[in-house]
């Protein structure tokens, strides 16, 4: 079993202003734990501090690609959590530079200044057999980390919704000026959409004790890696659907084979910021879901307490409501 945490102890939080981060800092806190977010930017993560009490929540600089600043962030830990990650290449943000080589850091750093736990965020679809370099990169950072810590517990989530989620807002934002959205590959690649918060509870689960270690599992020995995923299997094309009926629009759903998916991203791929590129499209040549193997040895949400889990339905429409033709509380105007 992993390590308890009580009340007081210190967390250490890589990724604690992102996304994922800033769900999981309040969840620790709503469990008395002190939190210490590490981020590139602590100017920027004062957010956090309100979903505490005073003093318990504070922000210090460390960036994974400079080992002396993640070992002064995890200095005094008793858990570090490490939820460091990009979706695209940009400058020295390489996917060896943060997913492998990051993640070693982090683990190393954790192990040498004795953290009782470690848990460490990759994702469905990590495969060191992959044609993608993302899900490649994810695999082997795995392996990194479960080599400096072999007490780590590893998670898997399938795409993570949630009110400032990258796939939701994304597509309800395109299908607001856009006559139609594109189907990669028909649509047909299948997803487990898993909610923030219940991402959250999982982290807290297992400082809380829930995760099983100590066996023999797909990548190590001793550590642990679960699959997360929420309560519905859906295509691309549904996902697609629920974000329309969501938003009250009509728009074309237009197939587009995957071939030509690849040659948009190349051409797009000079662009700062490209909305796609050809690792992603990659990607969703595969399912995104929560495996047999996972759901048969319990390593799922619901083995961590977690049932049922977050449905769509009961988030995402509140949240897309913006994206309305006529605006949030459109229907309190009539």
């Amino acid at each position: 079993m992993q390590p308890r945490l009580e009340e007081g102890d210190l967390v250490v939080i890589f990724g604690g202003a992102g996304f994922i981060g800033r769900h999981t800092v309040q969840a620790l806190a709503k469990r008395g734990l002190r939190i210490r977010a590490a981020v590139r930017r602590p100017d920027l993560a004062g957010h956090l501090q309100p979903l505490g009490n005073v003093g318990q929540i504070h922000a210090v600089q460390a960036n994974v690609r400079h080992p002396d600043s993640v070992r002064a962030a995890v200095k005094g830990a008793r858990a570090v959590i490490n939820l460091v990650g990009i979706l695209a290449e940009r400058g020295r943000q390489t996917f060896e530079a943060v997913h492998i080589e990051g993640a070693r850091t982090v683990a190393r750093a954790a192990r040498e200044g004795e953290a009782a736990a470690l848990v460490h965020l990759s994702a469905i679809g990590a495969d060191a057999r992959a044609r993608a370099r993302y899900a490649r990169s994810k695999a082997a950072g795995e392996v990194a980390v479960l080599e400096e810590f072999p007490e780590a517990v590893v998670l898997r989530p399938s795409i993570v919704f949630g009110p400032e989620d990258q796939f939701f807002n994304r597509f309800a934002a395109m299908a607001r000026l856009s006559p139609a959205l594109p189907l990669i590959g028909g649509g047909k690649t299948r997803f487990q959409p898993v909610y923030v918060g219940d991402v959250a509870r999982a982290i807290s689960a297992m400082l809380e004790g829930w995760a099983q270690v100590n066996e023999s599992g797909a990548i190590g020995e001793g550590g642990a890696i679960y699959e997360l995923g929420g309560p519905e299997v859906l295509s691309f094309r549904a996902l697609l659907e629920r974000v329309l009926h969501y938003t009250g629009r009509k728009r074309w759903l237009v197939p587009i084979p995957f071939w030509l998916a690849t040659l948009q991203a190349l051409l797009m791929s000079p662009l700062p910021n490209p909305p796609l590129t050809v690792d992603q499209v990659r990607l969703l040549k595969r399912d995104n879901v929560v495996s047999d193997e996972a759901k048969a040895r319990g390593r799922t949400l619901e083995g961590l307490g977690i049932s049922p889990p977050t449905a769509i339905d009961l988030v995402v429409p509140q949240y897309l409501e913006r994206f309305a033709p006529k605006g949030q509380y459109s229907h309190y105007r009539g």
